[in-house]
């Protein structure tokens, strides 16, 4: 069904020319330019939750790079080669988008919160003004006697003879970026979603991954402009404007943030609104303005109230899912790491402090865990066990002493550096892509496994690679018993269940020492004893593993050893019948004895 609808859609986009009237071709051309920084839009915002409004500036770079390139007469002597050509100032356009791009990536997404899209609109705003100041590029009056974009010698003078280097061009990018979401990469694109805390704990560079669909959103953003240049074959800064660059971000949140198609859907409503009231509102008012943004406003309101997701996902439900979705992938096993040998000590905690101002959190924690053994570190609400996990994983920098992994001392390190030393944990407070398949989300894990870049993501040359990780993330859903529900959404799970998926996605980084947090949480007593099976299953393979637990049956029925804490410090550790006698456990847990 859904290639059908495909199909149909091509169809009656190619042929367009033959059977539209001019105008209508015109809006079809401008409805293509507009999707094509949309589609960027929804890969930087939708996807990747980073707002922008800043991206009609690139528009402008893209348009203002060629159109001085194949105008200006007195070009410097090291640019004389670059004159005239249209494609030669495409190549220019992308080139010093990108560079521009990737200085304001690298000053700009340091921020969070309202910040980053403050950023954007200072340097949005920054851009509009330099466009209009500059005299070689005409100042406000602009560049006109654009060329005409020439292919095969022939000149493509008419919006009639552009229509299908637009259409050709946007399908290229939704292709790509369809490409790179369904991939390694893309996953950990989508991965910044959930939170960097997670994200980098699977391995993901998120500062890199944050920089790339930046990128990719500023060239998508500098071809439009570039296409626009030589349609309209005049540039002034008006389209340019940061109003603008809010109206693309209108268009995908209107068409579906999340989703690549809805970049099309939200470009072509938006476009064929924006025109359908400028001919309207004026006769209604009695006179002329931007009436249209007044609407927008309303309709961007309506749109978040009812249906924060946009309108893609609603059309996208009435369509039944393709056949062949839901088939276990299958594919050839991923090197694994060696596991030490049994008895081994593979983590080392010696002396450890970690205060928060005048807070200490741990306070001289000094234990260590074993090849083949599972510890639990115990104690009451608040006693510091999570932070001592987020010190041992890199999620937080430890204040004094040190710790060691594999005999390397890892306390200065990030958390995906440790990751890919072999460590792997899951989290207190479930972190999951609740949006994505419980397969994606475990295949997340697995980031550290692969090796192919964005390139061959883009250009689907990373197949063999890709299936191969979603093989592993399959057979680690089966091994913790969630095969069901391989398919569902990880949010539609029960929070018992998104707790053992978390064992799973840190299985797939094939580590040889596992940190769980509070992992029996919300599991029913057949759960347990099924999690509590597959613990030592992992453990007879050599596994170290490191439990911070609340259900004490659970832990003592499970654990090697267990070190006790209490307001940050230990308080006891031993087998685990001896730390249940222990007087200072017992006044911990129970108040006292009689």
């Amino acid at each position: 069904m859904q290639r059908a609808i495909l199909i149909l859609f091509l169809v009656l986009l190619g042929s367009g020319p033959l059977i539209l009237s001019e105008f209508h071709i015109t809006l079809l051309n401008y409805i293509g330019l507009s999707a094509l920084v949309a589609l960027g839009v929804v890969l930087l915002t939708g996807v990747g939750g980073l707002t922008s409004f800043g991206q009609a500036a690139f528009v402008g770079l893209g348009a203002y790079a060629s159109a001085y390139l194949t105008t200006a007469t007195d070009l410097p002597g090291w640019l004389t080669w670059a004159g005239g050509s249209p494609w030669i100032g495409l190549a220019a356009g992308l080139l010093l988008t990108a560079i521009v791009a990737w200085l304001l990536g690298a000053l700009t997404l340091r921020l969070s919160g309202h910040y980053l899209p403050l950023g954007t609109i200072a340097w949005g705003i920054s851009l509009y003004f330099l466009f209009g100041n500059l005299s070689f590029l005409g100042g406000h009056t602009g560049i006109s006697g654009i060329p005409a974009l020439a292919l095969f010698g022939l000149e493509l003078k008419s919006g009639r003879a552009f229509y299908y280097v637009i259409w050709v061009m946007l399908l290229a990018a939704v292709w790509i970026t369809q490409n790179l979401l369904d991939s390694r990469e893309g996953r950990a694109i989508r991965a910044l979603k959930g939170g960097t805390v997670m994200a980098e704990a699977m391995g993901v560079d998120t500062a890199r991954s944050k920089i790339i669909i930046f990128l990719i959103a500023a060239l998508f953003a500098a071809l439009s402009g570039w296409l626009y240049a030589h349609l309209q074959r005049f540039v002034n800064p008006t389209p340019f404007g940061l109003h603008i660059g809010i109206e693309y971000l209108f268009m995908a949140v209107v068409g579906g943030a999340g989703n690549v198609w809805g970049a099309l859907l939200g470009a072509g409503l938006i476009t064929i609104l924006k025109q359908w009231l400028q001919d309207l509102l004026p006769k209604i008012f009695g006179a002329s303005g931007n009436f249209e943004m007044i609407v927008f406003g309303m309709m961007m309101v309506l749109v978040l109230q009812r249906a924060r997701d946009g309108i893609w996902p609603i059309l996208a439900r009435l369509v039944p899912p393709a056949r062949g979705s839901r088939l276990v992938p299958q594919g050839d096993a991923l090197p694994r790491n060696v596991m030490p040998q049994a008895g081994a000590g593979i983590l080392d905690v010696r002396h450890v402090f970690k205060r928060f101002g005048g807070l200490v959190a741990n306070n001289d924690m000094s234990f260590t865990v074993r090849a083949g053994e599972v510890m639990a570190l115990i104690g009451p609400n608040g006693a510091g066990k999570s932070t001592m996990f987020d010190c041992i994983s890199g999620v937080g920098s430890v204040s004094e002493g040190e710790i060691r992994f594999l005999g390397e001392r890892i306390d200065h390190l990030t958390a995906r550096a440790i990751a890919r030393r072999g460590m792997s944990r899951t989290f207190q407070h479930v972190r999951l892509l609740p949006g994505m398949s419980v397969l994606e989300n475990v295949a997340i894990g697995a980031h550290l496994r692969g090796t192919r870049g964005v390139l061959p993501a883009a250009l689907h040359l990373e197949r063999a690679e890709e299936q191969r990780l979603l093989a592993e993330a399959a057979r680690q859903i089966e091994r913790v018993g969630l095969k069901d529900s391989m398919f569902e959404q990880a949010g539609s799970l029960a929070l018992g269940q998104q707790r053992t998926l978390e064992i799973a996605r840190a299985l797939a980084a094939d580590p040889c020492l596992l940190l769980l947090d509070e992992p029996a949480a919300g599991l029913r007593y057949m759960e347990k004893q099924i999690l509590a099976d597959l613990l030592r299953k992992l453990k007879a393979e050599g596994m170290g593993i490191l439990l911070v637990e609340h259900d004490m049956d659970f832990v003592m029925g499970l654990a090697n050893r267990v070190v006790v804490m209490e307001f940050g410090e230990k308080i006891a550790e031993g087998l685990p019948d001896e730390v249940q006698r222990n007087p200072a456990v017992l006044e911990a847990y129970l108040g006292g004895v009689e």
